[in-house]
């Protein structure tokens, strides 16, 4: 028993995969629903039972008859009767079912697989037992009708899966005996009412894509609803612009060389056998071609130099490009200075220009009045005025009435604190000089006003570049000389790097002949202390 219900398992399994792949590759369009349906046709069945040891015979002489009432193209509720006969002693049986269940069906035009699961009684009678036993049953399975008109279906195969429960007791000692019957079915399927066959209509996608540049492609679909099976159509395309090739419900347009302007491709569909009252099968759908787009021209400037002095030129350069490859034309203005150029460059001359940004602009042009800019800036600095030498001061020098110690040359305390501070100035400007210019009066210092002179120049140096302060100038960057007699005083004067000192009413000291002063403090007496006040 288990060997045959392993059998039976076996077969309904191979019999669902063949339905699913059969299934998914037929697609076709949906044939008209009936409004019920009866099949009327052969059947065979294997029992699937051994009573005391003798297997029942297969059912070679049966048939069956099940109407089916339509509820939509997917689902149905059946009612199924078969009757079977087997002869031969023993094994002989006779075998009916009744039942009752739904059918789910997938048409596909040309092919309508479906599958089934039913209740209901079973009806058996055997060779050693002539009283019919009624029992439970139940039927699953499937199978595939072929449509062959609109009323007349195929059922090319039906393989179902039948079980049931009967007690054949105390004629057998087993009170529990199952069916498990394959069963095989096939004949004809009668279809009646249902919807009636709608007619074909057409329709065409889209352009894709819808507007194109000259030279690109264009595509369209044509798409045939309701197209009977066992139909085929062929198809024709044209286009009023273009050349149109067409690959049967898809065609595509070569646009090359095309105007702008709106174009219309037509598809006709040519059917062998049309109905009486098939309209033509013809679509439609519209491109266009735009005109191409007007790109502007392309600028960029730059200077060179970007700074300079006034007077100076500086080169202006545009870089330009046209996608469209059309012909330039450069115009320049300048916020200031003079500009002047009418290709790719220009000079800006500065001459009068004051200082600060001057802004050039380009204008690029091509001949259909499209336009670019672009600004490039060019600094303009004012020279500034050349060093001058600066006066830092003067040393006094005067006699102290019969004071041996002092000289009428000698740098005194007044002095010292000024030749200090030019000190700091010189460590300050490193590149800078001094010239000291020494001066004489002829009416206080007599026959000696210009050796006092001479001397009061060398004695600042000097101090300068070794005195008691020692600030260590380099004597090298101090220039003495001599002046007009003006009066007992030496002019400090500090000339900056680039400067030049023009005094033409002074001459150089010779310093070989001019000795400094001594440099030997001066000492003065300290005044008596005062008594304390009595108290």
């Amino acid at each position: 028993m288990s060997f045959r219900l392993r059998a039976s398992g076996r077969f309904l399994s191979a019999l669902a995969l063949c339905l699913l792949g059969l299934t998914s590759i037929l697609v076709a369009q949906d044939a008209p629903t009936p409004k019920a349906d009866i099949f009327a046709g052969y059947s065979w069945i294997n029992p699937g039972l051994e009573l005391n040891g003798v297997k029942l015979n297969s059912d070679a002489k049966g048939f069956a008859i099940a109407p089916t009432y339509d509820f939509s193209k997917n689902f149905g509720l059946t009612l199924d009767g078969s009757y079977h006969q087997s002869s031969g002693s023993p094994g002989s049986n006779t075998l009916g079912t009744l039942m009752v269940g739904p059918r789910f069906s997938a048409p596909q035009g040309h092919f309508v697989p479906f599958v089934h699961a039913m209740v209901g009684v079973e009806f058996l009678s055997t060779w050693f037992n002539t009283s019919t036993k009624t029992d439970p049953a139940l039927r699953v399975g499937g199978g595939f009708d072929i449509p062959l008109t609109n009323r007349i279906s195929l059922r090319l195969i039906e393989g179902d899966y039948v079980w049931s429960h009967h007690n054949f007791y105390p004629t057998t000692p087993i009170r529990s005996n199952n069916t498990n019957s394959g069963e095989v079915r096939s004949g004809l399927v009668f279809n009646f009412g249902g919807a009636p066959v709608i007619p074909m209509t057409m329709s065409c996608s889209a352009a894709n894509p819808p507007a194109v540049m000259a030279g690109e492609p264009v595509s369209v679909t044509a798409n045939v609803s309701n197209i009977p099976p066992k139909k085929t159509l062929t198809y024709e395309w044209k286009s009023t612009g273009g050349k149109v090739t067409g690959n049967g419900t898809t065609a595509q347009v070569d646009t090359t060389g095309l105007a702008p302007g709106n174009y219309t491709v037509t598809a006709n569909a040519i059917d062998p056998k049309p109905r009486k009252d098939q309209a033509p099968l013809t679509c439609s759908a519209n491109f266009t071609i735009n005109e191409p787009p007007k790109h502007p021209p392309t600028a960029a400037c730059s200077a060179n130099p970007t700074t300079v002095r006034a007077g100076d030129q500086s080169t202006i350069s545009v870089t330009a490009g046209n996608p469209d490859n059309r012909p330039l034309t450069y115009e320049y203005t300048a916020s200031g200075g003079r500009v002047a150029g009418n290709g790719a460059t220009a000079t800006l001359d500065t001459a009068g220009a004051n200082a600060g940004p001057i802004t050039v602009t380009s204008t690029v042009s091509d001949d259909r009045g499209l336009t670019a800019s672009c600004n490039a800036t060019v600094n303009v600095e004012v020279p500034p005025p050349p060093p001058q030498a600066e006066n830092l001061g003067s040393c006094q020098y005067a006699q102290y009435g019969r004071d041996k110690t002092l000289t009428p040359a000698r740098v005194e305390n007044d002095c010292k604190g000024l030749l200090d501070n030019v000190a700091l100035r010189m460590q300050r400007d490193a590149d800078a000089k001094l010239v000291i210019i020494g001066h004489g009066d002829a009416d206080k210092d007599k026959k000696n006003s210009a050796k006092y002179a001479a001397e009061r120049a060398v004695n600042a140096k000097e101090y300068l570049s070794g005195g008691e302060a020692k600030q260590q100038i380099d004597p090298g960057r101090i220039e003495v000389r001599t002046g007009a007699e003006t009066g007992q005083t030496s002019d400090i004067w500090l000339v900056p790097a680039g400067a030049t000192f023009n005094q033409p009413d002074t001459q150089p000291v010779d310093e070989n002949a001019v000795k400094a002063s001594s440099k030997k403090p001066v000492h003065h007496k300290k005044a008596a202390a005062k008594k304390p006040a009595a108290q």
